[in-house]
């Protein structure tokens, strides 16, 4: 199953995005085809905060536009979204304590929880997903 952070979703459709182009590719591979793909509610939240988001660089998305993406993204028959189970706080404590993840890095700590939980492997470009032990992750943009 492939999980999906925000940053991958923002750079498929963020043009000025030096990744733009690859991570479009890859993500329009991966909604066409037949492996799960689970999208958590961080990353749908994070797409849309930082997409429409007016202080960054940029034009920023319309709001509109926005949740027309995510609508199209979750009618695909492979996509589904996912969020916390019962056993959350269990791996969520453990990638926080076991990561030294605080502050800024907590919602990696989430992301990666939320893989694990599910026995995913989750796709980003942020390498900061190395420090969780027992997470599956890759880079698909190298």
């Amino acid at each position: 199953m492939i999980v999906i952070d925000a940053n991958l979703l923002l750079y498929s459709y963020v043009v000025d995005s030096k990744s733009h182009e690859a991570a479009r590719t890859w993500l329009e591979s991966v909604f066409s085809g037949d492996t799960p793909v689970l999208i958590p509610w961080h990353s749908i939240a994070a797409f849309i905060r930082i997409g429409t988001n007016p202080r960054l660089p940029g034009r920023p998305m319309p709001l509109a536009t926005a949740v027309s993406i995510v609508d199209l993204w979750l009618a695909h028959p492979n996509v589904r979204v996912i969020g916390p189970g019962m056993d959350y706080w269990r791996h969520l404590r453990s990638m926080l304590l076991d990561g030294q993840a605080f502050g800024p890095l907590t919602t990696d700590a989430e992301l990666a929880a939320l893989t694990i939980g599910v026995g995913g492997v989750l796709h980003s470009t942020d390498r900061d997903f190395a420090r969780f032990p027992g997470l599956r992750w890759k880079n698909p943009l190298v």
